[in-house]
């Protein structure tokens, strides 16, 4: 199995978006379960470096993947789609 280096997960009203590469940057898993599957999928894999956009639930989220091992950095909304 090829080992995830990052994850990015999106947000929706539903679930999550979650991307995930290998080391050399080739994604190598994309999926979209439902918000209650979150930490469960993060408990199955090794620690690695999750990106996900901060928002108010994300802070919440954000400080239980670091309880498991894993690096999380909150990317700001605003940073996140630059305006046209």
């Amino acid at each position: 199995m090829t080992r995830v280096s990052r994850v990015g997960v999106a947000t929706s009203n539903a679930g999550f978006t979650r991307h995930c590469v290998d080391q050399s940057g080739k994604p190598v898993l994309r999926i979209n379960p439902r918000r209650a599957r979150l930490i469960a999928f993060f408990k199955q894999h090794p620690p690695t470096v999750v990106a996900m956009e901060a928002c108010g639930g994300s802070h919440h989220r954000a400080r239980k993947l670091i309880g498991l091992g894993h690096e999380v950095r909150l990317v700001p909304a605003q940073g996140a789609c630059p305006r046209a």
